[in-house]
């Protein structure tokens, strides 16, 4: 019996766009495009009607656009939405976009019928067959507000020396999670955190730029030789490696190379090798296993892993596999993490 291909409405308003993106996505046989729109009005008409799997949204539309469209439908009909923009430099737009649940934000091939709509074709399929097998009802929209930036700063006179180390991992559908957590998370621990999400590089810096507003810990981009700071998150997208070493001064610094299969054990395992026991993994919402042998070093060493409740994951393969693996020290619901992994650290604190 043939299996049914992934219904995808595409919503656009330049109708050279609608068709090239059409052309990529009926090009997979698995997929089927089954109706546009051109803006996002119309979209939540569509999608009443057409049933969808999923649906690719642009942003910068007249009528209704596809932040204000995100809130509906995610509301009234929700559906799995992957944002194509062009507008991937406005943090604000992408930050937004990924704080209301959507799977993914990429960004928009530039130019008319251009190369890099080519080049990006299997992305944008790939992004497709795995945005429809999303857990609908674990995406929640962040409620979060603007951090106070006085109190921030107060913060950060009151110097913390780094002792500890928070490592967290996270693929597709992970950005809404993390957003949630450094909204949360006491900024007066004596640890700096390295986070890796799936996030496009294209996008990081003005996603990290905004992300920053809200958090009560300091948000950065993890750049190479990079001195960690306590108080600090320093954000890479799973586009990149990162490690952590110690360099002449012994001081623990970053160091960001080119991608490797496997980014999550590579952070995770090389983190606990400086930070032995002062060491806190945690695995969010995503899709593989990368994390679970990282896990494992940590826990040789000590320290202290974490792994979302894979019932509350938009995506629960990450974590449910260092579940499985009998690698996980404590399981904890989404809303739970961010003072679950204070309660560790507050921990490891007291023990040192």
């Amino acid at each position: 019996m043939a299996t049914e291909k992934i219904k995808v409405l595409v919503v656009d308003d330049a109708s050279f766009m609608v068709k090239a993106i059409g052309n990529i996505l009926n090009s997979d046989p698995d997929i089927e495009v089954v109706g546009s729109a051109k803006n996002g009005l119309e979209a939540l008409t569509k999608i009443k009607e057409l049933k969808p799997d999923i649906i690719t949204l642009d942003v910068d539309m007249p009528i209704m656009n596809g932040i204000t469209a995100v809130r509906h439908i995610m509301l009234e009909c929700p559906v799995p939405i992957i944002i194509l923009s062009s507008l991937f430099t406005n943090g604000a737009i992408s930050f937004e976009a990924l704080r209301l649940g959507v799977v993914d934000f990429l960004p928009k091939p530039s130019g008319a019928i251009s190369k890099d709509i080519h080049i990006a074709k299997q992305h944008i399929i790939d992004r497709v067959k795995m945005g429809v097998s999303v857990h609908i009802d674990n995406i929640h929209r962040v409620r979060i507000e603007q951090y106070n930036e006085e109190k921030k700063l107060t913060n950060r006179y009151g110097y913390q020396a780094l002792h500890h180390i928070l490592l967290l991992g996270t693929t597709l559908g992970g950005p809404n999670t993390s957003i949630r957590i450094f909204s949360q998370l006491s900024p007066d621990l004596s640890a700096a955190a390295i986070m890796i999400q799936e996030t496009a590089p294209r996008i990081l810096a003005a996603f990290i730029d905004e992300f920053d507003k809200y958090a009560t810990w300091n948000i950065k981009q993890a750049l190479d030789g990079t001195v960690l700071e306590a108080g600090t998150c320093y954000v890479a997208s799973n586009e990149t490696s990162v490690r952590v070493e110690v360099n002449e001064q012994q001081e623990a610094i970053i160091r960001v190379s080119d991608a490797i299969d496997n980014p999550l054990d590579e952070l995770f395992s090389s983190a606990a090798d400086v930070f032995e026991q002062n060491t806190t993994g945690v695995l969010l919402t995503g899709i593989g296993d990368d994390g679970s042998n990282g896990f494992k070093v940590i826990r040789e060493k000590l320290g202290t892993t974490i792994a979302q409740n894979s019932h509350t994951c938009v995506y629960p393969n990450l974590a449910q596999c260092a579940i499985e693996r009998g690698l996980v020290d404590k399981i904890v619901i989404e809303k739970e993490l961010a003072k679950e992994i204070e309660n560790a650290i507050r921990k490891q604190e007291k023990n040192s």
